[in-house]
């Protein structure tokens, strides 16, 4: 653990468990970093799945659609890494945009190992659509905010990602 505060915070949980007679003392978990995000990206995949289900779209495959559309052609390793998901799961996602005809898979001619990706014309009037019916989801996900803290939370986010 490369964090010494982290360190800390372990030990002492390490040590505070010995002792089951203790209390919480002011600790709530509705309070805690990790359930309030959770809560927010609960709320957001909520108004994500019923915005987006005319194009019939998950958010993974939303993304990693929009990121083909983006670079025109990316390999399928790439597109794992820039939507920030694994091998198997990037995999599958592709699987489905291609059996959909939003994506095209060809391999690269100089390593035949290699999977490149590239939209369809499906996929162009498909992600026109789909970015149209996020924008509208983002507003809808921010909108309890005003905009100087939207911009706030955003940069917050883009800090801690």
């Amino acid at each position: 653990m490369t964090d010494p505060a982290l360190a800390d915070a372990v030990a002492a949980s390490e040590a505070g468990a010995q002792h089951a007679g203790d209390t919480l003392g002011s600790y709530l978990v509705e309070d805690q970093v990790g359930f309030l995000l959770r809560r927010a990206h609960q709320r957001h995949v909520a108004l994500f799945l019923e915005t987006m289900a005319p194009l019939d779209l998950t958010p993974m495959q939303f993304t990693a659609l929009i990121k083909v559309v983006e670079l025109g052609r990316v390999t399928q390793n790439q597109l794992g890494r820039l939507v920030a998901t694994d091998p198997a799961t990037i995999q599958g996602v592709v699987r489905r945009l291609a059996g959909r005809g939003l994506v095209r898979r060809t391999t690269d001619p100089m390593d035949r190992r290699t999977t490149v990706l590239a939209p369809t014309q499906a996929g162009l009037d498909a992600a026109g659509r789909a970015v149209a019916l996020a924008r509208a989801i983002t507003e809808a996900t921010l909108e309890p905010l005003e905009a100087a803290e939207r911009a706030r939370l955003l940069a917050l986010l883009r800090k801690l990602s």
